[in-house]
């Protein structure tokens, strides 16, 4: 069941996400110098990719098909970005800032979108971190850019405490909407300060395997 109070809300983080995201796109294509039409393709499949395949898995209207505001922003972010992106000092630096925006904003909006239509918090909270984790995948599948999520930075974790910042909240206080800020807090500020930091998670190491023709 969906609460009435928070779908305006809902809708605005969509909005912004979809804006954010659509931003990394359009940079991704400064970056391999593609032409007008290349800009908004990938701005608007990066922008609205993600809470596309959320709401496709929750089998709620996907978000732009019953209000196109948001694609017709990524087409709109597209263009402005195609005849700035010269202006900017390193469009690889804003990429990430920009991307963490949207992450931090998709992680929360996936996550109460997700218990608003009635999923487990466990459901909720992947739908969360799927959709935060599909913008990135996608514009770097598009854009032909190594996968954001395959290195070794902090970017699905924060989205994972976003999420979980969230769904505290909520539980604790009940406030959607203080805890909104909360969980975008805590992902964004997380993501940024691993960018600032070089913090990443402890990766697999490869070590000898066992002897199989060693008898037991």
């Amino acid at each position: 069941m969906l609460f009435d109070t928070a779908t305006p809300l809902l809708t605005a983080l969509d909005l912004f996400a979809a804006v954010a995201f659509a931003i990394t796109g359009a940079l991704v294509a400064s970056r391999k110098e593609l032409d007008i039409l290349g800009f908004i393709w990938l701005a608007v499949i990066t922008g609205v990719g993600g809470g596309t395949v959320r709401d496709l898995v929750l089998g709620v209207p996907v978000f732009w098909v019953t209000d196109p505001t948001p694609v017709v922003a990524c087409m709109i972010t597209a263009v402005v970005v195609h005849f700035s992106a010269h202006l900017m000092e390193s469009r690889y630096r804003y990429i990430l800032l920009f991307d963490a925006f949207g992450m931090a904003l998709v992680a929360v909006a996936g996550t109460a979108k997700g218990l608003d239509a009635g999923a487990g918090v466990l459901v909720a909270l992947m739908m969360g971190v799927m959709t935060a984790a599909l913008g990135g995948i996608i514009r770097d599948t598009f854009g032909q850019e190594p996968s954001i999520i395959l290195r070794r930075e902090i970017y699905v974790a924060a989205a994972v405490i976003g999420a979980l910042g969230y769904v505290a909240f909520v539980g604790l206080a009940g406030d959607r909407r203080w805890a909104m800020a909360f969980g975008f807090a805590l992902a964004f500020g997380v993501r940024v300060a691993a960018l600032r930091f070089n913090w990443s998670l402890p990766a697999y190491r490869a070590r000898a395997g066992k002897d199989m023709s060693e008898k037991e």
